[in-house]
């Protein structure tokens, strides 16, 4: 016996498409994408921009230890005492090192920033170390530089009534998250106000009416 085959159904110009049941009903999904990949190229602009910003702490040292206001002491051949007590020196080596920071950090991120446009995850993080690294090299080098932290030498190299710079010192630690922060910030300005935009997709095309 031969088994009966059920014709298709005729198709109506004029009336309304008719659905093939023996088509699988699956609707089309479009293809899993993952995100941008780091290329090899960003990370390696990213470990240079660390690593030039990490140098440039030295110069960071070198203007502290010239520009930071000094503070005095003075022997009477007994013990060490401040030889102004209302000086605010220490505050202002603070305020120095602080200022000098902040202003070496955007510097760091608008030359970044005029180097590699295109920005990238690995260029920040590069900037954001480089810069940590540079704020710890400014400091220890401001302090080896600077005048000696052995005071009761100091004072008997003097001599009794004789007034010496204290050594430089930072009452606020903070002070040293103010080149990243300054850099950081900077950068990511700059990225979001002269990058180019990827432009917007395009709405899709409506269906034409039956």
């Amino acid at each position: 016996m031969t088994e009966a085959v059920t014709p298709p159904p005729s198709r109506d110009p004029f009336g309304p498409p008719v659905l093939d049941e023996r088509a699988p009903d699956q609707p089309d999904r479009p293809a899993a994408t993952g995100g941008p990949a780091v290329s090899a190229a960003e990370i390696r602009d990213g470990a240079a921009v660390a690593l030039l910003v990490g140098v440039a702490g030295v110069l960071l040292g070198l203007l502290w230890v010239w520009l930071s206001p000094r503070l005095q002491y003075v022997s009477n051949g007994e013990a060490v005492f401040l030889k102004d007590t209302e000086n605010e020196a220490r505050i202002g080596s603070d305020g120095t090192f602080l200022l000098l920071s902040a202003g070496l950090g955007a510097l760091s991120a608008v030359a970044t920033f005029l180097w590699r446009r295109a920005g990238g995850v690995p260029l920040a993080v590069g900037l954001g170390l480089g810069s940590v690294f540079a704020a710890l090299v400014g400091w220890r080098l401001g302090l080896w530089l600077g005048p000696s932290g052995d005071v009761v030498a100091r004072a008997k190299e003097a001599g009794k009534g004789v007034p010496f710079d204290a050594p430089l010192e930072l009452l606020a630690y903070g002070v040293l998250l103010a080149w990243p922060m300054a850099a950081v910030a900077v950068h990511l300005a700059l990225t979001a106000l002269f990058t180019p935009q990827d432009p917007a997709p395009e709405p899709p095309a409506a269906a034409p009416h039956p």
